[in-house]
């Protein structure tokens, strides 16, 4: 077992910020673990809800990207990924890695 740090930074697909943050997380920083999540439905700070239906496909939908690693690094990636991110779209947490 191995303590890592679990970081989740919240976004929508209107924000335009993926492609740049993963670029970051992938090229520059080399974390591990990163997967994006696209939501199907969900509201933000304005209330307002976005949802995917097979009639209209929204393109404003929630993205969650998560990833882990050990926490210098981690750290490191969240330094970097608060001028790209809104305040309070951003956390983490201690967790163990299984072996």
């Amino acid at each position: 077992m191995s303590e890592r740090l679990m970081v989740r930074v919240y976004l929508s697909e209107s924000d335009h910020e993926l492609r740049p943050l993963l670029h970051l997380l992938h090229d520059e920083l080399g974390v591990c673990g990163v997967t994006v999540l696209r939501g199907i439905e969900g509201y933000g700070g304005s209330g307002r809800l976005h949802a995917a239906s097979l009639v209209d496909l929204s393109l404003d939908l929630p993205l969650v990207v998560e990833f882990f690693d050990a926490p210098e690094r981690a750290r490191a990636a969240i330094d970097r990924l608060k001028t790209l991110v809104k305040p309070g779209h951003l956390l983490s947490w201690p967790v163990t890695l299984e072996s």
